[in-house]
């Protein structure tokens, strides 16, 4: 006669240890280049999740965070009863979907474009002057745009005064801020983000397009049929990460573009919680905004997600 004897608790638990042990003692190498990455995101990115509280209650440095006194959602309310809350979030949601709109699919373009250059040297050339941008800092970038743009000495205003135009002050109209802005993104970033994208055709096996060409297929169709198919996974990934930013943006580029006559579209969340918080030190106000922006990346990006998900059966998780 057989009995079944159910493994207890205790005998489970010692099983997995057991495991445990016999993986770090076989890589306990790779663990060790884990490790700094892993200590990096706990004590500056989960440590400081401790912080949130400040968002409920009326931080008083002098009290600390736990003898604050605890609001509730006074901070959300106040922010979205004030007068300029729908403005401040239309105007980081339209830049950022603009942004989004130019920037997303222009890597992909310059990527299949490069990917079809025959010659080594001129494909090389081409990828360092486009990835050179992407080096220079948001805060030459911006003087960069003050001087181009200047009405008077800017080169963009002489150009278009000699062909008869009318000199603009981009940087004082309000109505030119979202295009500077985006612009000069894409010209900074676009020719950085071909990286993964060409990385991703590099593995492509070039047996692919002999049979294409064999059997007739133009280029187009080479890119329609092999490249695309290759690179789409990639980019729904780059795009469910990209939302994630649809509430944030680029702060510190928007504060050193912002002008007194630009502000009716320079002025983002991001600029608003920089000057309340750190001129006006309303750390508590400024938090709760902060959560929210986090909240609605959060829920964009599972969104995003599901949505590529369900249409392509590609997701991050």
């Amino acid at each position: 006669m057989s009995t079944n004897v159910s493994a207890t608790p205790n005998s489970t638990s010692s099983v997995k240890w057991a495991r445990v042990k016999r993986r770090l003692s076989r890589d306990w190498q790779l663990y060790i280049f884990v490790l700094p990455g892993l200590i990096y995101y706990i004590v500056f990115h989960y440590f400081p999740l401790y912080g949130i509280q400040i968002a409920f209650k009326d931080y008083k440095a002098v009290l600390g965070i736990n003898g604050s006194e605890w609001v509730g959602l006074e901070h959300f309310k106040t922010f979205f009863t004030s007068y300029m809350s729908w403005t401040l979030i239309k105007n980081t949601l339209l830049l950022n979907l603009y942004a989004l709109l130019w920037s997303f699919p222009l890597p992909i373009i310059l990527s299949l474009l490069l990917n079809r250059v025959g010659s080594a040297k001129f494909k090389k050339f081409t990828q360092t002057v486009i990835y050179v941008p992407h080096f220079v800092s948001t805060v030459v970038l911006a003087g960069m745009l003050y001087i181009f743009l200047d009405p008077t000495n800017g080169f963009v205003n002489i150009l278009i005064s000699a062909l008869g135009g009318t000199p603009q002050y981009f940087m004082a109209e309000p109505q030119w801020f979202r295009t500077v802005f985006i612009g000069s993104a894409v010209w900074q970033n676009s020719g950085w983000g071909t990286i993964i994208y060409i990385a991703a055709l590099t593995s492509v096996d070039q047996e692919l397009y002999e049979s294409a060409r064999i059997d007739g297929a133009s280029i187009l169709k080479q890119i329609i049929y092999i490249d695309l198919p290759t690179i789409i996974p990639m980019a729904m990934m780059m795009l469910i990460l990209n939302s994630g930013s649809i509430m944030n943006g680029n702060m510190q580029k928007t504060l050193l573009l912002q002008t007194a006559g630009n502000k009716a579209t320079s002025n983002t969340i991001g600029v608003y919680v920089y000057t309340m918080g750190l001129t006006n030190a309303q750390f508590s106000y400024t938090a709760a905004i902060g959560l929210f922006q986090n909240v609605i990346s959060f829920i964009m990006v599972m969104t995003v997600n599901k949505i590529t998900k369900e249409a392509s059966s590609i997701s991050m998780f």
